[in-house]
């Protein structure tokens, strides 16, 4: 027999009483993830600088691989998750917001610390595989919606994606075994003093657990506070997600510029905005199908313009350095595509 009763009034007291309670604890969540996103970005920093130094791997390689991998993790961990719960368009949504912000946010405030060298290689090589990975997001996306489909990325788009992961990293070692060691942005360490082994990889481990841990609290909390404001689940990935999720990019990337090591920083944007698409959304596809939702081809164009700037700002006004005027311009622009987001909110 079935008994259908009123609402318990405690119930909703106790319901009442305990949302205060659980956006503090998203607060808390917040300033925790915060912290240890700083520590660990100070630790791996410090670590993989002595990995350089000791294999003989330039600042830049070890940015473009190593640390942004690492600091990739919690934009792989949080994608891949998203769509295995349904929440495709909150995956998307939140590698396309941190590939902007990536660039817009973290280029442009590393740029206004310290002016960023880029040498002619990583402008003719490098640069131009962010532009094209934006690209081919942008073409898989809307080429079902041409047909009058859904946006959406395949499986078989994801392997396609995987395969140019596979050609990039086959590019950077075979580059890197030519590049010069005398080049400013290849070796800015010069001052560094040898680490032992074992302590260089346990300090970087450390900084990665802090960076992937605290990622995940910041992003708890966000999120939270967020939902509890009524977002959508595309708006949470391409600004919430996508700013807490890139915090360990920032804080690595800032922490390296103030250090002098602008090597790890530039290499460590190139090489997340090109392991978020080719790596974390080729790997997040090919496991299942992700519908873009809410994300469109505004959101796709923001991110196709940032990485052409990425690149124009690298070749002129001051050749091959990217400058605090333009450091300014980028974070400005960042402002600007938030406050679109900010005025297009649904009612």
């Amino acid at each position: 027999m079935i008994h259908c009763s009123a609402p318990n009034t405690a119930d909703l007291t106790k319901r009442t009483y305990n949302r205060p309670h659980t956006m503090f604890l998203d607060i808390i969540f917040l300033i925790a993830g915060l912290v240890l996103i700083l520590a660990g970005a100070n630790y791996m920093t410090d670590g993989s600088a002595a990995l350089a130094k000791r294999f003989g791997m330039s600042d830049f390689l070890i940015g473009l691989t190593i640390v942004a991998m690492m600091t990739s993790a919690p934009e792989l961990v949080v994608s891949v998750t998203s769509a295995l719960n349904a929440s495709s368009e909150m995956a998307i949504g939140n590698i396309v917001g941190s590939n902007i912000f990536n660039i817009l946010v973290i280029i442009g405030i590393t740029a206004l610390i310290r002016p960023i060298a880029v040498t002619r290689g990583v402008l003719i090589n490098e640069i131009p595989l962010v532009i094209l990975s934006s690209v081919a997001l942008l073409v898989m996306g809307c080429a079902p919606y041409l047909d009058g489909g859904p946006m959406v990325l395949t499986r078989v788009d994801g392997i396609i994606l995987l395969l140019f992961f596979i050609v990039f990293m086959r590019h950077t070692f075979a580059s890197a075994k030519s590049a010069p060691s005398n080049d400013p942005v290849a070796s800015s360490a010069s001052g560094f003093k040898p680490t032992p082994l074992w302590k260089a990889i346990l300090i970087t481990l450390g900084g990665l657990a802090g960076l992937v841990l605290g990622g995940q609290w910041f992003v708890e909390g966000a999120s939270g506070l967020a939902r509890a404001i009524g977002w959508s689940e595309g708006l949470i990935g391409l600004t919430i997600l996508a700013a807490g999720t890139s915090l360990p990019e920032l804080a690595t990337s800032i922490v390296s510029a103030t250090k002098g090591f602008s090597g790890i920083a530039l290499g460590n944007v190139i090489g997340s905005n090109i392991f978020n698409i080719f790596f974390v959304l080729g790997c997040t596809a090919t496991v299942t199908p992700l519908s873009f939702g809410g994300i469109g081809i505004p959101d796709l164009s923001v991110l196709l313009l940032a990485s052409i700037l990425f690149w124009v700002f690298g070749w002129f006004y001051r050749r091959r350095t990217i400058t605090r005027p333009e450091g300014a311009i980028l974070v400005i622009l960042y402002i600007a595509y938030m406050t679109y987001l900010y005025l297009n909110l649904p009612a």
